[in-house]
């Protein structure tokens, strides 16, 4: 199978299934002489974790990260960095009733016809336990990216109900189960999702996150854009369907004077930006400001309700997907998203490096006539 790689010259590779003995990633191109060890990696995995409440998946993985190569002495050394993650609570049986059966919303019928062949027991290479593997690398990005670099990540919607932006809050995100920003939204969803859960049935959700603290000039004008870059890494998650980066399509219903990020100089002889419909990218390059970035995650395709499908002698069938799955696959996205944040935005800053030196990208001087 190809394609398990992303990145340019922070590159990432993983491989695994989700019933296999362990998932892991070859993280190359970090460089040398960064302070790094498994507590550095552990708390985002933890994150990510399954089973953590009723909202999720029951499937009880530690997902205890293993460091087994690339670093030495609590450092960095230039080389490829293995990690291995391991599997502890797989259930292969769950899956015995659908092994010729295709599932209506998973990637089942198109590795059928694409391989031949395609592994059951939870999707396989398409299971969202892969992302672990991506959580793991995106620890090692931000490594690189610093302190000064700060990349968060909410629920800012579960099915048809959004947060109210007037009562958004960043330290809400880690009182509930929803990632969610607006504690009046999250007491909401309980009552929604506990309700799907009880039918059988799941929900979508879309995801945010904002990237503060990046200075300009990270990107490229034509094929290494930032903004696409982003997208790409984005529509990389399972089940996400749809990507946006700053107004996104809401900018089309905006004139262009509304949809202008107009500028002013500070007294310091830096520019300000007086809006950021552009979500922090303009050309395909940073401009300093928060790069925002949102996403869309579809409903759960395993789902208790039986649906109409086929299997692999070309019968109809209906099928019922049983197991131990995420009534909303939403949730668990948000800690996936700000990984893939941190890679695409470690791997723009080693890509200006190499380009335009170590010079820390930030903003040039304007020439006074």
């Amino acid at each position: 199978m190809s394609y398990n790689s992303f990145g340019h010259l922070f590159r990432v590779t993983t491989w695994g299934e989700s019933h296999g003995p362990a998932i892991g990633c070859v993280v190359d191109g970090v460089p040398p002489r960064i302070p790094l060890s498994e507590a550095d990696i552990q708390p985002f995995l933890d994150r990510r974790r399954p089973g953590q409440s009723r909202f999720t998946t029951q499937r009880r993985e530690p997902d205890i990260v293993r460091i087994l190569s690339g670093v030495h002495g609590g450092m960095t050394t230039g080389t490829p960095i293995a990690l291995q993650i391991e599997n502890t609570d797989q259930r292969s049986q769950d899956y015995a009733n659908i092994a010729d059966r295709f599932r209506p919303g998973h990637a089942d019928i198109a590795y059928h016809w694409k391989y031949g062949i395609r592994d059951p027991r939870g999707g396989g290479r398409s299971s969202a336990r892969e992302t672990a593997s991506r959580v793991a690398a995106g620890a090692i990005a931000r490594k690189i990216l610093g302190e000064r670099v700060r990349i968060r990540g909410a629920l800012v919607q579960m099915g048809p109900h959004p947060i109210d932006r007037a009562r958004f809050d960043w330290d809400e995100v880690d009182r509930n189960a929803f990632f969610c920003p607006d504690a009046v939204a999250a007491t909401a969803w309980a009552e929604e999702l506990d309700a799907m859960r009880k039918a059988g049935s799941s929900l979508g959700a879309v995801v945010e996150v904002v990237a503060e603290g990046l200075s300009p000039g990270l990107g490229a004008p034509v094929y290494a854009k930032l903004d696409a870059d982003l997208a790409a890494a984005m529509m990389s998650i399972n089940a996400v369907k749809g990507v946006e980066i700053g107004d996104g399509f809401a900018a089309a219903a905006l004139r262009g004077e509304q949809n202008a990020d107009e500028m002013r100089m500070n007294e310091d002889g830096t520019v300000r930006f007086l809006a950021n419909h552009a979500g922090g990218v303009l050309g395909g390059i940073s401009t300093g400001q928060p790069v925002i970035v949102r996403f869309a995650v579809k409903p759960t395709s395993s789902i208790l309700t039986p649906v109409h499908s086929v299997d692999s002698d070309g019968d109809e069938v209906d099928i019922q997907t049983k197991g131990r799955h995420d009534p909303c696959v939403g949730i668990r996205a948000v800690p996936v998203g700000e990984a893939m944040m941190a890679c695409v935005l470690a791997d723009q800053l080693l890509l200006h490096r190499a380009q335009c030196g170590d010079t820390g990208a930030g903003q040039l001087p304007l020439a006074k006539k």
